[in-house]
């Protein structure tokens, strides 16, 4: 099997090359393409600017690609994951959770509360709580992957890096876009926007929407007794999802120099948690074995449901007053929702009825409201600034159940569930000045300061079913830091086609609280800031309208590094290393080499390293055994077995990571053309936990679409036939350590897909 696995890697890494030589060889003989490259215009420091010309490593993802990606219906922001050089994406929580990670650095942890470093944008404004950071990508013109510390001028201050999302905005030409799609397991996927003038050139509006469906497909092929009801040995019990979202944007132009664009989003989800596979990875080897896509075991969680609704709007002003442009963004989002599932991710009864395990997290309202002030300079002089402030003020009640609540008989329990109230206000001021200090060379610099406090309260404990309290642990905690982050650059450009640039930036993560851990009768865990110092340089250009290449290398090193083990009862423990560091590179290449092909094509290399000698992690344990083969220093402490986690690779960041994209269209004498699309992705070495095993390991994790269609002249309208995960590869995304159980990719999905546009 590991031969069939390498066999199929060389296979992808061959045709990759050959295609590339193929392009090459021809490259001599052709001219440039017809339809050649054009400018990329992006806001990586907050002003319109061309993607070449910003002295940061900047990858933008177009849109037409991003929906080809969730033509089966995929989750619109996990179908991101390796599609740009350094960003990774994963969830063990179902659509409702992504992780993010940019460069290696991201968090592993599950809890409903949880911290990242990757910031989320959606049309200017910051989303924080990670059912927020769900929020699917519809109708979208461009996404934007800014890389490194970005703490100078966005959100909330953020260590990895940012995923910048811009929706299509109205205007004042009536215009609209589709794309609808329908695959295996009965898969819809609707993506459409339309909008034009009310008052021509006043007022303008944009409605939008997204709907997904899917229907179950999982069996559940265990029919034994269940202990909390669910219903067991079901054809079709699980996997299933229905995705409603809806934007609509009102854009006011009263005159030349003030525009005003309100929005107003709401999403409608109800779908399945994560299937686990308990026992999927048997002890020596990361090899996936005896799993279907369609086929799991599970005794408990009913089945695995979420639902989750969200909701939020936003007016975003900008005054030109000649000089100086004034901009104001006022944000508010709110949701409210659930998760249950079988936490074990098999029936007991395959293993000796032991490792029974359920929870459900359920977040009963929250509250968030961002408002962001900035003056910027205008005009095309050597000297560009802008100043600005920001206010961030979540709130939240978030509740944890754990499985006794959900038995039935005398073993339920109807007080094992914690409700927690957590707060989380930030402020921040914020500068930048560029200057050009000679004839093609200028200097960028930012500063910014944040202030980031934090507050859990414990409003109810989990008690005996009689309701004795048992819990000891502190039941308010409160965590404040300020701290200041800035940033440096130089670019130069060496000639209209070339140019260098280098930078160093200082960015930092507020404290966090684990809160979740009170279910157990456990003391909250806690973390303290972490710090990163990253320095950049890299190389842009682009020769003519037929080769764009980006190059890029960073080291970085994060002091006091956030992570995230488990305890025990799996449960998550926040826990600082005194640091990590990490270097690499990224590439980007935008190349037409003959006429009517396209290829579009990214590396990323990585290397990181935890470094605390000290430092230890709980490893997977269960019943009074190690279940893994742990491969760090390992030594056991009472009930726990604990591993030295000193030199190991930052969890969920991969070694390498290779995407390529590629379109070859056949003009036909009646006017349209042919075309066809596939792109692949491999990913590196992986490692999914902080200690290192034989099990909990990926490596040449690789998938492909491809995509044949006709599109019509000027792009008015596509037809095409899709497949996605064309291999049918069953790639290992996640584990639940103590069970060995493994969290798979999507399955493979084909269909139909028809789009079209209209002005």
């Amino acid at each position: 099997m590991l031969n069939l696995a390498r066999d199929k890697r060389s296979l992808l890494i061959g045709a990759a090359l050959g295609a590339l030589f193929t392009a090459d060889t021809a490259f001599a003989q052709d001219t440039q393409a017809d339809d050649g490259l054009s400018e990329i215009v992006v806001t990586a420091e907050r002003r319109p600017e061309n993607q070449q010309d910003v002295p940061i490593s900047v990858a933008v993802l177009p849109a037409a690609q991003a929906r080809d990606y969730t033509a089966g219906g995929d989750d619109t922001l996990l179908a991101l994951s390796g599609k740009v050089p350094g960003l990774y994406v994963e969830s063990s929580t179902g659509r409702i959770f992504p992780r993010f990670y940019i460069r290696g650095l991201g968090n592993v942890d599950f809890y409903l509360g949880a911290s990242q470093p990757v910031s989320i944008i959606q049309d200017d404004v910051v989303l924080e709580h990670v059912v927020m950071k769900s929020n699917p990508v519809f109708d979208v013109n461009q996404i934007e992957v800014l890389r490194g510390p970005q703490g100078s001028l966005f959100g909330r201050n953020t260590t990895a890096g940012i995923i910048k999302f811009d929706s299509i905005r109205p205007s004042q030409q009536f215009e609209g876009r589709g794309t609808a799609s329908y695959g295996s397991y009965n898969s819809v996927n609707v993506d459409a926007g339309v909008g034009g003038p009310i008052i021509q050139d006043k007022l303008a509006f944009r409605i939008s929407g997204l709907y997904q469906h899917r229907d179950d497909y999982i069996d559940n092929s265990y029919a034994g007794p269940s202990l909390d009801g669910t219903r067991v040995g079901r054809a079709n019990a699980a996997g299933g999802f229905n995705e409603r979202d809806v934007r609509l944007q009102l854009l006011a132009t009263p005159n030349e120099s003030l525009s005003i664009l309100a929005s107003g989003h709401a999403r409608w989800y109800d779908g399945t948690a994560t299937v686990f596979r308990r026992g999927a990875l048997n002890l020596g080897s990361n090899q996936i074995n005896g799993v279907q896509f369609t086929r799991a075991r599970w005794d408990e969680g009913a089945d695995n449901p979420q639902n989750y609704k969200t909701a939020g709007g936003s007016v975003h002003i900008n005054w030109d007053l000649g000089p100086v442009t004034l901009t104001s963004i006022t944000g508010y989002e709110t949701l409210s929702g659930y998760s249950r599932g079988d936490t074990d991710g098999g029936a007991a009864v395959d293993f000796g009825n032991a490792g029974f395990g359920e929870s459900m997290g359920r977040v009963r309202g929250l509250d968030q409201w961002t408002e962001e002030f900035r003056v910027a300079s205008n005009g095309e002089g050597p000297l560009k600034w802008q100043v600005g402030a920001m206010y961030f003020d979540a709130r939240d009640i978030t509740e944890f159940y754990q499985r006794a609540y959900f038995l039935s008989g005398t073993a339920n329990n109807p007080n094992n569930w914690v409700r927690l109230h957590n707060m989380n206000t930030s402020w921040a001021v914020f500068g930048q000045v560029s200057y050009e200090i000679a004839p093609k060379l200028t200097i960028t610099a930012g500063g910014r300061v944040t202030e980031d406090t934090k507050t859990t309260d414990l409003l109810k404990t989990a008690d005996s079913a009689a309701g004795a309290v048992s819990y000891t642990g502190r039941r308010h905690v409160r965590l404040s830091d300020t701290q200041p982050s800035w940033d440096l650059s130089a670019r130069y450009e060496i000639n209209p086609d070339v140019s260098v640039y280098a930078r160093v930036a200082k960015g930092f993560r507020g404290p966090t609280i684990q809160g979740r851990s009170a279910v157990f009768n456990s003391d909250f865990t806690t973390a303290n800031s972490e710090k990163i110092l990253s320095w950049e340089a890299g190389v842009k250009t682009q020769l003519g309208r037929t080769l764009r290449f980006n190059l890029s290398g960073f080291y970085y090193t994060v002091d006091d590094i956030q992570l995230n083990g488990n305890d025990l009862n799996g449960n998550g423990v926040l826990l600082n290393a005194n640091k990590a560091k990490a270097y690499g590179m990224e590439a980007d290449v935008d190349w037409r080499p003959v006429r009517n092909l396209s290829i579009q094509a990214g590396l990323s290399l990585l290397h990181s390293k935890i470094e605390d000698k000290n430092l230890e992690a709980q490893v997977c344990a269960f019943g009074g055994a190690v279940t893994c083969t742990v491969l760090d220093p390992l030594r056991r402490q009472g009930s726990l077995f604990l591993a030295k986690i000193d030199g190991n690779p930052l969890p969920n960041a991969p070694e390498y990571n290779v995407s390529l994209n590629a379109r070859y269209d056949i003009p036909m004498d009646i006017g349209g053309k042919l075309f066809l699309a596939t792109d692949w992705n491999l990913q590196g070495y992986t490692n999914f936990v902080l200690y290192e095993t034989r099990e909990f390991t990926a490596n040449g994790n690789f998938e492909g679409g491809l995509k044949i269609g006709y599109t019509a002249p000027n792009d008015a309208w596509e037809v095409a036939g899709f497949i996605r995960n064309i291999t049918g590869e069953k790639n290992l995304k996640g584990v639940i350590e103590n069970y060995r159980a493994a969290v798979l990719n999507e399955p493979r999905v084909f269909g139909v897909s028809l789009s079209g546009k209209f002005k």
